[in-house]
């Protein structure tokens, strides 16, 4: 209210998914059950089966037809799997899960080692689970832009670097949550906003600049990069018009398929653990999509109120 937003015309507060997701256009699902000392990751996939399932249902009967999901809550992936799996209506493009902020944090951690702003590094990928598995891959089409404006491959600027760039640099960034909740005992909580809000924007309304690409956890519905169909997995991505589209044809070297096959395992094993309470098979779901007709009646996140009427919704587990 004291920030009279140009955009809000008003705020629902409820406990109830079927009020929260009545007619939404976008869904930001931010709340799951955290993981508990001594419980196994497992146990923890099976807490949060249950809490996506029920929203999963809740969005397939209320919201939007063309509505996007955005889920930050971990374990992110596969969380984003067990919703689209019970929205069976909804286009699986329209779901995503979020490794946006790893990827800044991978942007981040380059940008300090090479003394540039992070502004500059582009086209770092994060492969996978937004877990410890996931790939912080710098070197698969990475690049800086230097001052003159030349776009300069990564691979090159860290010639004499690759060891930190293939060991610390990987751990780092898998390991830089655990690391903020030992700094300051508590989860992200700024930077898991900010990289929402880019992820969103730059999924929805400005897209990707050319030549350019971000780190999206996507339904594998093609096999990209020879990894398994049927799982949410991260990806460099282009965005336009709305929608996301995985890059093709990146050259990996077998560092880089090693990795990619180690967190493609776990999120498979994730995958089963979840349809095993679900009581779903875990083959592939069904591509869905939309007509033409609708695509071309989609949301935009307007700068002014009269520009647009959409509903964005955000759910948290209280």
């Amino acid at each position: 209210m004291d920030c009279s937003f140009p955009c809000l015309t008003d705020v629902i507060i409820t406990t109830d998914p079927l009020v929260a997701f009545n007619n939404a256009d976008v869904i930001i699902l931010v709340g799951g059950m955290p993981r508990r000392k001594g419980m196994a990751r497992k146990d923890l996939i099976q807490a949060n089966t249950k809490i996506f399932s029920s929203m999963g249902k809740a969005i397939e009967e209320v919201a939007s037809s063309n509505v996007k999901v955005l889920v930050v809550a971990n374990p992110a992936n596969t969380n984003c799997l067990v919703a689209l799996t019970e929205a069976s209506k909804i286009p699986t493009k329209n779901f995503c899960a979020l490794t946006y902020l790893d990827h800044q944090r991978a942007k981040g951690q380059i940008a300090t080692r090479l003394g540039v702003s992070a502004n500059s590094i582009k086209n770092v990928t994060i492969w996978g689970n937004h877990s410890e598995t996931q790939y912080p891959d710098v070197l698969s089409g990475g690049y800086c832009v230097v001052k003159d404006g030349t776009k300069v491959p990564l691979s090159e600027m860290l010639a004499n670097d690759i060891d930190w760039a293939t060991t610390d640099f990987i751990y780092d960034v898998q390991n830089r949550g655990k690391a903020v909740i030992e700094a300051r005992g508590l989860s992200s909580a700024m930077s898991a906003a900010q990289a929402t809000a880019d992820c969103l924007r730059t999924w929805l309304v400005t897209g990707t600049k050319t030549g350019e690409t971000v780190s999206m956890a996507v339904y594998n519905d093609q096999g990209y990069y020879g990894v398994k169909e049927g799982i949410v997995f991260s990806f460099p991505c282009e965005c336009r018009n709305g929608e996301w589209f995985v890059k093709e044809g990146l050259q990996l070297s077998d560092f880089s398929r090693n990795k990619l096959n180690i967190t493609e395992a776990e999120l498979v094993e994730e995958m089963a653990a979840a349809h095993e309470l679900i009581g779903t098979s875990p083959a592939p779901v069904k591509i869905r999509t939309v007509s033409m007709s609708t695509c071309s009646s989609g949301l935009s996140l307007a700068t002014t109120a009269t520009e647009s009427d959409m509903s964005v919704c955000l759910t948290s587990r209280m």
